[in-house]
């Protein structure tokens, strides 16, 4: 049997991803992304036969995404504002929302120059490596637990020019001492309660350790709130991703240990309560 056009091939993708319940989409995202290809580039190949290889590597692909590995891991990358992030199991797939927290960091600061930035619990790099090819005047850190995750950033960086620091280290703890401009963190925030809820992929593929957090997703914050009270380092704003569902319970944390500093949440795209802003400057002028 002959080799199946881009236009069969993708038909018969997508039959085979139907049969699981699982997204179309992705049937497009594993050709795309596996050759860098816009829309327009597949289009011109729809009459155009497969080769031996590429068809061998979309049958392996299609069925690595079908046996349930998310595709950008499938892959090894992912898009994260107008940029391809290099991805593996050792750091979380950049997603949507984490977007808009780096454009409300964006927005916030364009008329500021030669800011100190600290990306905490960077995983892939995706937050400080965008904040700093976007501004690089903007002198930027990215500081990761893991090893395995700051290698990705590294590797990231490097491939995008991205001019940042890479500390290894437990949250604030490798910048002890230090002063920031603006701190901005996707910490883990889900609960253990959740896992029930979630797509099997994520539980099986992505680091619990970027995921996961005790006292019902808070302890992240909890524990940052903490060492900027202690004055582990100084800060003059901060700016949170968190749970949908954790608005009230980190806006509060935040106002308690903070009377004196403005607390903002922002919605996403999606009309949830996705972001958190913490603004210092009236705690630090006592």
């Amino acid at each position: 049997m002959s080799n199946p056009t881009y236009f069969e091939a993708l038909k018969w993708a997508s039959l085979f991803v139907q049969k699981s319940d699982l997204e179309e989409a992705a049937t497009r995202f594993l050709l795309l992304e596996r050759y860098d290809w816009r829309e327009t580039d597949l289009l011109v190949r729809y009459q155009e036969v497969m080769s031996d290889a590429v068809w061998h590597q979309y049958q392996a692909d299609v069925q690595a995404y079908v046996d349930g590995m998310p595709p950008q891991y499938v892959i090894g990358t992912a898009p994260f504002y107008g940029r391809t992030f290099q991805v593996n199991e050792a750091v979380l797939i950049p997603r949507p929302e984490t977007e808009e927290l780096v454009e409300w960091v964006l927005t916030d600061q364009q008329d500021k120059a030669n800011l100190t930035i600290l990306d905490v619990g960077t995983g892939s790099g995706a937050i400080g490596v965008t904040l700093q090819t976007e501004r690089p005047d903007w002198q930027v850190t990215l500081s990761d637990i893991s090893e395995a995750a700051l290698q990705v950033a590294e590797t990231n960086a490097s491939q995008l020019g991205a001019d940042v620091e890479l500390l290894q280290g437990d949250l604030l703890e490798p910048v002890q001492g230090r002063q920031f401009d603006v701190v901005v963190s996707n910490p883990p925030y889900i609960s253990h309660k959740e896992e029930d809820l979630m797509d099997q992929s994520v539980l099986a593929h992505e680091p619990k350790l970027a995921l996961f957090a005790e006292h019902d997703g808070l302890l992240i914050y909890e524990r940052l709130a903490a060492a900027i009270q202690q004055a582990v380092i100084q800060v003059t704003e901060l700016y949170l991703e968190i749970g949908f569902q954790q608005a009230s319970a980190v806006k509060t944390l935040f106002e308690t240990t903070f009377p004196t500093a403005e607390v903002v949440v922002r919605k996403d795209m999606e009309q949830n309560d996705r972001m958190v802003r913490i603004r210092f400057e009236r705690m630090h002028d006592k």
